[in-house]
């Protein structure tokens, strides 16, 4: 499995950025789906994850009402809308999947990572 993000950039403080996560695998509808980010001298921790179906959702509280998870699994994309950024969101964010139908949060649930894509926040 193969995850490429995209979609990172400098925005201000109350803007938006579309994040999007291309996979490189035969089965997308069998992976769930997770991003994660990780800020310059922290832990990487958990943003959002979907499941393979797209029913099930699961966000961090600091970014509950703010992002959006989706993913279309014809286009083997998941897409992470941010709205409403704040400076502390900048870091670098990861997509993650892992072979399961089973929607997870913790990072080493994960085996398969993509890049990163910088987001930067200024205020």
């Amino acid at each position: 499995v193969q995850l490429q993000a995209s979609g990172g950039g400098l925005v201000q403080a109350g803007g938006s950025l579309r994040l999007s996560c291309a996979a490189s695998v035969r089965t997308f509808a069998r992976y769930a789906m997770g991003w994660f980010r990780q800020a310059p001298g922290k832990e990487r921790e958990f943003v959002a994850a979907i499941s393979w179906s797209g029913a099930s959702t699961n966000y961090a509280n600091s970014d509950y009402g703010r992002f959006t998870i989706s993913r279309d699994n014809a286009k083997n994309a998941v897409d992470l809308q941010m709205s409403s950024l704040k400076p502390e969101d900048t870091a670098v964010y990861y997509c993650a999947a892992r072979h399961s139908t089973v929607v997870e949060t913790t990072s080493n649930e994960y085996a398969y990572w993509g890049q990163g894509t910088q987001v930067t926040v200024s205020s």
